[in-house]
Parts: C-alpha cells; sequence; structure tokens
C-alpha cells in the first residue's frame, strides 16, 4: 500500500481495509465486501483501486457505481485529497448532462462516479468510451441491485463489454446478487460483528413519550444532549419540514435534508450540518447513506426505521472509524423497540430541569465566486481577512465549489462582516457574499 499516501491521509488501515486490499491487489478475482457503515468502504477500494490505475494513460478506466449524488460527489472527493494523480468526475442526476459531457471532454477522467441513471444516459449517447473501462465497483450494492434499479443495472452491464474485475461493498447485504452482475471467481469478506452490521460502539437508548405526537420529548431530548451534533430521522419529508420548523420555532439552530428540496438547497443544509454551524440535522434516510461526517454524536429515531436495513444505515452515521455514538429510540404510546435493535439498551431519563438551546459557535455564508472563476481557499481566506475585518482563527471550513464558495465564520461576526463586504470584489472580481440559514 501507498505510505506517502496513508501518512497525508493521516490513516492506519483497519482489518477489513486490509484484506480488501490484499484480495484487490493479489487474487485476481472479483471482491465482495459487507462491512458496518463508518468502518471506512470507500478507502478499502480505492486505495488498491488507484494502485492499478494508469494516470498516465487518458482513458477511462474505472466506473464506480453508486446510489444517490451525495456519494458520487463524496467519493470524488475523498479520491482527490489522496493526491493519486488520477483524474475523478461525479456523474449525477439534477445537472444538464450537456454540461458533464463538455467536462468529460476538458478533465478526461481515468475513474468516474456515477448514479445508474447518468451513466446510461451518457452511455447511450456515447460520451464515454465503455471499451475501455476494466474495473466496476458497486458501492452501496445492495440498494444499487434493488429491484427499482435493476433494469438500469443490467442495461450498464451490458454496454460495459471490457469489464475484467468488480467490488461490491456494503453495509447490509442483497438476498442476492443478480446474475447479471456476471460474478466470476469470488474472494468474499464479511465484517459485521453479530450479524448486525451495527458497531459495538453505539450505545443504545429508548425515550417514552407520553404524547403520540412526539415532538415535545424530541426538543427536551435534545436539550438534555446539550451542543452534540445530532441527526433525527424521519420517514416523510412532510414530517421532516414540521419537524425542522418547530425545533426552530424552540430556540433550536437545525439543518434539514430530503429528496424534494433543490440541490444547491441539500448541499447547503448538510454543509452547515457538517462545519458545526447547524448541530441538529433533520432528515429522511436520505442521509443515512453516503454521507462521511466523521463527528455525528447521536442518532435519534422519531420515526422507527422501516426496515432492518435503515436502522444499519442510520446508526452507521455514528460511531464512525474508531468513534463512539449513541442512538435513542423515540417511543411514543404502543410503540415498541423493533427486534432487530437487539435487547441491550437503557430507558433514557430526560432530567426535570433542562437548559436552553445551546447556539454554535460558527455560521455559515455563501460567496458567489469557485473554482472556475480561479478562486482558492486562500483567495476567500485573504479576502475575509482584509475585506470583511475577520481573525484567521474567526475563519473555519471552506468548501470551494465550481461556481461558489460555502465558509464556515464566526457567527458573532457576520452582521459586521456582511456590512464590510457588501459590493467588494475578490480577486477583481465582483461577488456576492450572504448568510446562509
Amino acid at each position: 500500500m501507498n505510505s506517502k499516501i496513508l501518512t497525508k491521509l493521516g490513516i492506519t488501515l483497519n482489518a477489513m481495509q486490509e484484506e480488501t486490499a490484499d484480495a484487490v491487489l493479489h487474487t485476481g478475482k472479483d471482491v465482495v465486501v459487507i462491512s458496518p457503515t463508518g468502518s471506512g468502504k470507500t478507502y478499502a477500494y480505492l486505495l488498491p483501486l488507484i494502485q492499478r490505475l494508469k494516470a498516465s494513460s487518458d482513458e477511462l478506466q474505472a466506473v464506480v457505481l453508486v446510489p444517490g449524488r451525495e456519494l458520487a460527489l463524496q467519493s470524488a472527493s475523498v479520491l482527490k485529497d489522496m493526491g493519486s494523480g488520477l483524474r475523478a468526475m461525479a456523474l449525477y442526476g439534477g445537472r444538464p448532462a450537456m454540461e458533464e459531457h463538455r467536462a468529460l471532454r476538458e478533465v478526461k477522467p481515468q475513474i468516474v462516479f456515477a448514479t445508474p441513471g447518468r451513466l446510461n444516459d451518457h452511455l447511450d449517447k456515447a460520451n464515454i468510451d465503455a471499451g475501455t473501462v476494466k474495473w466496476l465497483v458497486i458501492d452501496e450494492f445492495d440498494k444499487c441491485l434493488e429491484l427499482g434499479f435493476q433494469e438500469e443495472m443490467m442495461h450498464i452491464l451490458s454496454r460495459l463489454p471490457g469489464i475484467e474485475r468488480r467490488i461490491l461493498l456494503s453495509a447490509t447485504e442483497s438476498e442476492s446478487i443478480p446474475d447479471f452482475v456476471s460474478m466470476g471467481r469470488t474472494v468474499r469478506l464479511d465484517y459485521r460483528t453479530d450479524n448486525s452490521g451495527v458497531s459495538d460502539r453505539i450505545r443504545l437508548y429508548t425515550v417514552a413519550s407520553p404524547e403520540k405526537d412526539k415532538l415535545e420529548t424530541l426538543s427536551r431530548l435534545l436539550l438534555s444532549l446539550g451542543d452534540k451534533s445530532s441527526i433525527v430521522f424521519l420517514n416523510y419529508r412532510d414530517s421532516v419540514e414540521r419537524t425542522a420548523l418547530f425545533l426552530k420555532e424552540k430556540g433550536f439552530t437545525v439543518s434539514w435534508f430530503h429528496g424534494g428540496l433543490e440541490q444547491h438547497e441539500r448541499e447547503a443544509a448538510l454543509y452547515r450540518f457538517s462545519n458545526g454551524s447547524a448541530p441538529i440535522l433533520v432528515s429522511t434516510d436520505l442521509a443515512s447513506r453516503g454521507l462521511d461526517i466523521p463527528d455525528v454524536d447521536n442518532i435519534i429515531h422519531y420515526h422507527l426505521p422501516e426496515t432492518e436495513e435503515n436502522y444499519v444505515h442510520r446508526v452507521g452515521r455514528t460511531a464512525r472509524w474508531d468513534k463512539e455514538g449513541k442512538t435513542f429510540f423515540v417511543l411514543g404510546p404502543g410503540e415498541h423497540l423493533p427486534e432487530y435493535a437487539g435487547k441491550c439498551q437503557d430507558e433514557y431519563q430526560i432530567p426535570e430541569r433542562l437548559p436552553s438551546p445551546s447556539q454554535p459557535r460558527m455560521g455559515t455564508i455563501y460567496i458567489g465566486k469557485g473554482k472556475k472563476d480561479k478562486i482558492s481557499k486562500m483567495d476567500i481566506v485573504g479576502f475575509l481577512c482584509k475585506k470583511g475585518g475577520l481573525n484567521a482563527s474567526e475563519i473555519g471550513k471552506i468548501d470551494v465549489k465550481d461556481r461558489f464558495s460555502y465558509v464556515a465564520v464566526s457567527r458573532r461576526k457576520i452582521k459586521e462582516l456582511l456590512r464590510l463586504t457588501k459590493g467588494e470584489k475578490i480577486k477583481g472580481i465582483h461577488t456576492v457574499v450572504e448568510e446562509v440559514r
């Protein structure tokens, strides 16, 4: 394994990652990995894969299929952070395919991270030279191979005739791997603990709600958890919005996330949560997969998970790598803990006396320029310090997108920052600076 990349990333491989790498590099077989969420499966396949791809070639050599755009973007970002010299692109719906086609011609990626529908679109339009692809990775294969996706997957595999090796990864196993995936000789690695896919570093609690409408109990639970980061899971989009608005009215700083939001709204919601400027994320199960936010302290099931697989993926948002976490089931009258959650749980008693909602130290601003405008993180730091009156210690996480940027800044300085930067230029270009709420 490339020790320089491991040193740069600051990680030590766990047993699952080492065994996966060994199987990919030294067996010549297809590889199936089943391991709890948060155990580092993205690194497990990328670290050996980059040793098998040629950075000197402009050919597309590997396709990674993922069930959603967030995982596509995140996986491409992980590869970039490795500094392997390989070029990558994330391909997903919600933006014009023509834009992606232009970028494909410019970037000439050796690896793409794609959702099935968007990859089919590019294959059908011959935007991708399918004949050069030798490696196929299916991440979250239990989701990608569900019945709703199978027709798309069959079409993709029929259009990739040169596939020589396959790697399939998930936290939960699909009932069977369909014949059309055409797995050859296979190495199967199962790292689930007690066959559940749930880390033993997660402590389980039940919280009794005296009312069927559990909002008041949820509010009190969150107050008792203080400033810790928490994801509240619900099963329906309208319930997410109702719950988030209730908590906002109670004084909590909240982000919400579901599939009905516009792409930029979803990005902003996740960014505010990941940079700590909104410590509570209220979401459907859309946030249960493909998000690698390393320090989520609590998972709260306001609605019971609809399946065991949903439960596994929800709780996998906490206790990632070697961290510990807590998961809470808020149970109304007549509701019971699902059998698959196990019997080792404690009843959580919410204290009578509770503090006010804690306010995060940071807030988030939007800057209307990004990579395509030749703006870098250092340009943003310089702009905020010189024009916005901030010190470097008052600037947190910076995320530079193609056409805009998000920046975490000291919450108490935001009003003054907006006043000072109004009408100012960054690298000689007028830009918009706004608070993301």
